[in-house]
């Protein structure tokens, strides 16, 4: 894992909102308004894209660089793709943060 990538993603609100939303996608997507939650896939994202009022286009992107830097996983079920947090990712950019200032 790059930190400079990692901070690159990071660098723009909506993708650094991405992953608080994933952090608790509960409290930050509404049960009645999440399309088939599934704890284990993640947030579909239609539901992403709806909750950050963006072209599907520019949050397929978002989403994509957050993945390429490891900080989220993709699940794909038939036709949709499911975001959730990749944790371990998360917990060695904090020691690498922790380590190099």
């Amino acid at each position: 894992m790059e930190l400079i990538t990692v901070f690159k993603a990071l660098s723009n609100e909506t993708r650094l909102n991405i992953l608080i939303w994933l952090k608790e996608p509960l409290l930050h997507f509404p049960a009645e308004e999440l399309e088939d939650y599934d704890a284990n896939l993640g947030v579909c994202v239609s539901d992403i894209t709806k909750k950050a009022g963006l072209s599907p286009s520019t949050t397929s992107d978002y989403l994509s660089l957050l993945q390429k830097c490891g900080l989220i996983e993709a699940t794909r079920v038939g036709q949709w793709t499911y975001y959730k947090r990749n944790e371990g990712a998360i917990k060695t950019m904090n020691k690498l943060i922790q380590k190099a200032f």
